[in-house]
């Protein structure tokens, strides 16, 4: 094999193992690489190692499986942001606000929390300010809720088991069990809700964005103060929003 090849083939094979890093539903070893990439198990190892130095790839807590770097995540969200892409996601979420009147988010999952990604403001003179970049959450947002109860169980029980489940108001859900709960009906209506749990008087809705192989890659969530809106009148966009929201994965 020439010099020009096998640099083909190296690069082919790093980016082989990064993608399957990247979307698989659960982090995964370098065993569980071994039994679903047709690469040679010492070259999966070397693999690892200069994606590691090169901050690509990441360990899990329990130095065994392995998550996207901060290189990687960082190489995600420019290319997310680039303009040309971004574009499409932006009219979508116009012609969202424009016809609820409310204000519609586009968030994240990132790490342990919730990344609100893009938004588009309602004109109402009363109105809740999270701006673009804000990081909330898991446990007592409609977006967060919804990423925790369509992961795949273990990944939820690992993030569980690490969060806090602070009260930031008295309706946040603040025991495991309880939320556990909410989280099994949510997965059933692919839905969900933050009724006043994460600011008193807001509440919001949240339908995902599933990407190619069907995992949650983001969520579509539409937020109102309560003195316009409650859960159950915002209950009635979820057919709009599941349909942007279909129009929204061609766009990530």
């Amino acid at each position: 094999m020439s010099k020009e090849n096998a640099t083909n083939t190296t690069l082919l094979r790093a980016i082989t193992l990064m993608e399957e890093i990247a979307t698989a539903e659960h982090s995964m070893s370098a065993a569980d690489l071994d039994k679903r990439l047709d690469i040679p198990k010492p070259t999966i190892h070397r693999l690892i190692k200069q994606l590691e130095e090169q901050q690509l790839i990441t360990r899990d807590l329990d130095g065994r499986h392995l998550l996207p770097g901060p290189r990687l995540h960082r190489m995600a969200m420019g290319t997310l942001a680039n303009e040309s892409l971004k574009a499409p996601r932006r009219m979508l979420l116009e012609r969202l606000a424009r016809e609820v009147g409310e204000t519609c988010n586009l968030t994240l999952l990132d790490g342990h929390q919730v990344l609100y990604y893009d938004r588009v403001e309602t004109n109402w003179p009363v109105r809740i300010q999270l701006a673009p970049g804000s990081r909330l959450p898991l446990h007592s947002t409609a977006s967060g809720k919804l990423f925790l109860a369509l992961m795949p169980p273990q990944r939820r029980r690992d993030l569980l088991s690490s969060l806090l489940l602070e009260a930031h108001t008295p309706y946040t859900l603040t025991s495991a069990s309880a939320l556990e709960e909410q989280l099994a009906q949510i997965a059933r209506d692919q839905l969900s809700t933050d009724n006043e749990e994460f600011i008193q008087g807001m509440v919001a809705i949240a339908v995902p964005i599933f990407g190619h192989v069907g995992h949650t890659q983001a969520t579509l969530a539409i937020h109102a103060p309560r003195l316009r809106h409650s859960i159950e009148s915002l209950m009635d966009w979820a057919p709009l929003m599941r349909q942007v929201a279909a129009e929204l994965e061609e766009t990530l």
